[in-house]
């Protein structure tokens, strides 16, 4: 069974911090979806991505293409896609406990800076902490990611 990892992000924004999480995730070998609620959002995190190096390449595609099952990252709206180990959720995309069960690592990414971000996300923190999912609540402080709260699913301390 997996766990979720909250990232509040009050000192960068999601356009950088993403791509070095999809890097660590690869990295891992996993195959992740990035879900969102603004498929303009999603449009602009998929240009974003095509940017840089080659050697920062990072092989992706949108959600409803004919190639969606080879895409190692893909971007997308749906709940209920299966078939990924690590999914990223941004901007109040759903999360539900089984997925968490199904993969390796899911991520909650939410602004530091948008009240109704916070409170979705502490919404998502209670709801799934409270169907027993383990979590774990990092903040950035002074340019690191800190732990700040875990829960093995029945405390929900954050």
């Amino acid at each position: 069974m997996g766990a979720v990892y909250f990232y509040h992000l009050t000192e960068s924004s999601l356009e950088s911090t993403l791509p070095g999480l999809l890097d660590r995730a690869r990295g891992q070998g996993w195959r992740v979806l990035v879900r969102g609620t603004d498929p303009d959002q999603l449009a602009q995190l998929d240009a974003l991505l095509w940017q840089g190096p080659p050697e920062s390449f990072r092989a992706h595609g949108m959600a409803g293409g004919p190639s969606d099952a080879d895409q190692p990252i893909l971007l997308g709206t749906q709940v209920g896609m299966e078939g990924f180990d690590c999914v990223m959720c941004i901007a109040g995309a759903d999360l539900t406990a089984a997925e968490v069960a199904t993969s390796k690592r899911a991520c909650v990414l939410f602004d530091g800076h948008d009240e109704s971000a916070l409170s979705a996300a502490r919404t998502q923190w209670k709801t799934l902490t409270g169907q027993g999912v383990a979590a774990q609540y990092w903040a950035q402080e002074d340019g690191r990611w800190t732990n700040k709260a875990e829960s093995g699913g029945s405390d929900a301390r954050a």
